[in-house]
């Protein structure tokens, strides 16, 4: 169908590659930890929404087209990098205070911010487009008559497959963390070892090159 071959691998390899920790992972576990079931659904669902960006470039050749444009891969990689280490700057400088308050203040919680924040950190990380431009690729035929069909197909199965991962991910950290997030200083710690993360992750994807 479409070209597509080995779907049962795909299926177990996304599967695998999903419930490998990474950045995505601690971020869903870290906003589940400081707010809850909702802001970690909100995460989950931020950061499936960044893999559809990659996913439809990848359909349409986008991601091609990075990897073949010096110009072009070096703008997306740089705009990525400032964004990712000027959230991680702000969550670091985050003050005690304000977790304090929000402990006690459940509408505090902004999962639309939450949200935002999963989805650019995902959408702008070239590393992902590169991913899926050298993963989907494996399971189409060479010869397939409609290849952005089948990497659209791939690709959306590969995301819904981890947004339920992500989403039990997030449940389990909520759960797990009721104690926690009554902590102000807990709460800051988790922050700001999301914010070292995000500048690391920024860093990182600055001083990637095209290969």
């Amino acid at each position: 169908m479409l070209g597509i071959h080995d779907f049962w691998l795909f299926v177990a390899s996304g599967l695998l590659l999903n419930v490998t920790p990474g950045p995505d992972t601690a971020f869903i576990v870290g906003r589940g930890l400081q707010f809850g079931w909702r802001g970690g659904a909100a995460a989950a669902l931020g950061v499936s929404a960044g893999c559809l960006v990659h996913v439809g470039a990848a359909a349409i050749g986008l991601s091609a087209l990075l990897m073949a444009s010096t110009v072009a891969f070096a703008a997306v990689k740089l705009i990525g990098a400032a964004y990712l280490i000027w959230l991680g700057i702000g969550m670091l400088l985050t003050r005690e205070t304000g977790f304090a308050a929000a402990a006690d203040d459940a509408p505090a919680l902004r999962p639309v911010q939450v949200f935002r924040q999963g989805a650019l950190t995902n959408a702008l990380n070239p590393k992902v487009a590169l991913f899926f431009l050298a993963f989907l690729p494996q399971f189409v035929d060479a010869d397939a008559p409609h290849k952005a069909l089948a990497f659209l197909v791939l690709g959306l199965i590969f995301v819904a497959n981890g947004t339920l991962y992500c989403l039990a991910l997030a449940a389990f950290a909520a759960r797990a963390a009721d104690r926690l997030r009554r902590s102000g200083r807990v709460m800051l710690w988790i922050n700001r070892g999301l914010g070292a993360l995000f500048v690391a992750l920024g860093l990182r994807v600055a001083l990637l090159q095209a290969r």
